[in-house]
């Protein structure tokens, strides 16, 4: 007797989901929204969030993408709450599954080569561009039992109940959708080379891990009614479906990698943040009122599939920015630092650990001073090496528009009076490291004072001369971090520089 390993109905309570990538390319952001859902409805209704790798595609599935997927998801902080299910492994239970069909004439060998199908379509059908398998190994087994083809070679197909003339489910988030039995055909369910496809292979896997909720990319609607078809003939309950909507292009069109479709590490390693970015995917087609900034406690309190749009969201990568800085200006000097270190490239991380060694409390002031001005931490940390390693060393000069606009030969000597009170006048200390904030702001104003200056007139070439460029920080934050020997050091410099 065959040993049968298709499961007992299963039961939809308690709530169990799953995200079920293929390792056949990295994890983009639109499967991370996808997850996303999954895990907050998982949380919200205290179920169970569970992830499989759907590795059948031997020839593209890859060992590098599994990991890069798994090291998203770690990133972000998703994780599944049961062990990986890696669907290959489960190759022998497909293939019991599948006798079973066989056996009850649920399914049935067909060993009609794809030439032969179409040829017989265009012989029936002319000018009929969609092609139907036309059932002839199935009315060929039915009625001669001894009926054989020659050739070994066959694939599996799904026998489509002959009395069932539609199929109607209601959607979680599409709604009511019905779809005619005429619109499907015989189809395949094993591949000539004894693999499995993947509408069978996703619904034994789900009944294996008793999913009762299949929340996934509103492009699997199409697969949604031979899936039906396929729980009802092995005997499982048909869990429910909710089909979210695709994220798109600013154009209205399928996102595409231009418009911010790329791997989900590829926005860590460009220093977005994962509450940021999962912040923003999950008010990207879902609302909670008019409430824009959430904590994971907050998504997991508020979703609801009843609140997801049934129309795409339009990807937004400025809104994306503007959540990222949020979080970075709440973050701690330290924290950042950290971060740096552990997520972006390795150029980066040792130069970081460079000026961390040397002096790590200059490093956290510059890093606390600069986050209030960046989007990302990428762009943060390359201001703050920037401005530690010094114009003429980091960038190998100044920035050629703001000299023009901004240093004049009359400017020199106004800095030059600077560096004279600095070397002559400044109180004598040990530690070099740092000026105290209001002497030094009080020393810019008495020399532009003194030179019928405006404020902005002197502030902008000693910006300038201290980290390259106008557009920047406090000059006077700037200055007492930086220390008097360094702004001695940085304005000589630019003086020499425009002199030659």
């Amino acid at each position: 007797m065959l040993e049968s390993s298709s499961l007992p109905p299963v039961s939809l309570s308690p709530i169990r989901v799953r995200f079920a990538p293929a390792p056949t390319g990295n994890l983009h952001i639109g499967g991370l929204r996808t997850a996303l859902f999954n895990f907050l409805f998982a949380r919200h209704h205290k179920g169970f969030f569970l992830l499989r790798i759907e590795d059948t595609d031997i020839e593209r599935s890859k060992d590098e993408y599994t990991q890069a997927i798994l090291d998203g998801f770690t990133w972000v902080g998703i994780q599944s709450d049961e062990p990986l299910v890696i669907q290959s492994e489960r190759n022998g239970e497909h293939k019991l599954i599948i006798e079973k069909l066989l056996k009850e004439g649920k399914a049935y060998r067909c060993y009609c080569t794809q030439e032969m199908v179409v040829e017989r379509h265009n012989l029936s059908h002319p000018g009929d561009p969609f092609i139907k398998y036309d059932g002839q190994c199935r009315s060929l087994i039915r009625y001669d039992t001894t009926f054989q083809q020659s050739t070994s070679t066959f694939v599996i197909r799904f026998a489509i109940p002959e009395k069932r003339s539609e199929i109607i489910f209601d959607d979680l988030i599409c709604g009511k959708l019905s779809f005619s039995i005429d619109q499907l055909d015989d189809f395949i369910i094993v591949r000539s080379d004894g693999s499995p496809m993947y509408n069978f292979v996703v619904v034994a896997d789900d009944a294996f891990m008793r999913i009762s909720h299949v929340i996934r990319a509103q492009e699997h609607i199409i697969n949604t009614p031979k899936q039906i078809l396929l729980y009802e003939a092995c005997g499982y309950v048909v869990p429910h479906f909710a089909h979210v909507p695709l994220i798109l292009g600013p154009s209205g069109e399928k996102m595409s990698k231009r418009d911010g479709a790329t791997s989900v590490l590829e926005y860590r390693k460009e220093g977005y943040l994962p509450e940021a970015l999962l912040n923003y995917l999950a008010r990207l087609g879902w609302a909670h009122g008019d409430q824009e900034i959430f904590t994971l406690d907050e998504l997991i309190a508020y979703f609801s599939l009843e609140h997801v749009g049934k129309k795409g969201a339009i990807f937004d990568g400025i809104k994306l920015k503007w959540l990222n800085k949020h979080y970075i200006r709440h973050k701690t000097a330290d924290y950042l630092y950290t971060y740096a270190v552990n997520n972006l490239d390795g150029s980066i991380q040792n130069l970081l650990s460079q000026c961390y060694a040397h002096n790590n409390i200059q490093l956290f002031a510059f890093i606390d001073l600069y986050k209030e001005r960046v989007d990302t931490i990428k762009e943060l940390i390359e201001l703050v090496l920037m401005v530690i390693k010094g114009p003429d060393q980091f960038l190998g000069q100044f920035n050629a528009q703001d000299i023009e606009k901004w240093i004049t030969p009359p400017t020199v000597g106004y800095l030059q009076q600077i560096v004279v009170y600095l070397v002559d006048s400044w109180p004598k200390r040990s530690d070099s490291m740092q000026v105290d904030l209001a002497q030094v702001k009080n020393l810019v104003k008495s020399v532009a004072d003194k030179n019928g200056l405006t404020l902005v007139q002197l502030a902008q070439p000693i910006r300038i001369a201290l980290q390259g460029s106008s557009s920047g920080p406090g000059v006077f934050e700037l200055m007492h971090i930086l220390g008097k020997d360094e702004i001695i050091r940085r304005i000589q410099n630019m003086c020499n520089y425009v002199q030659k």
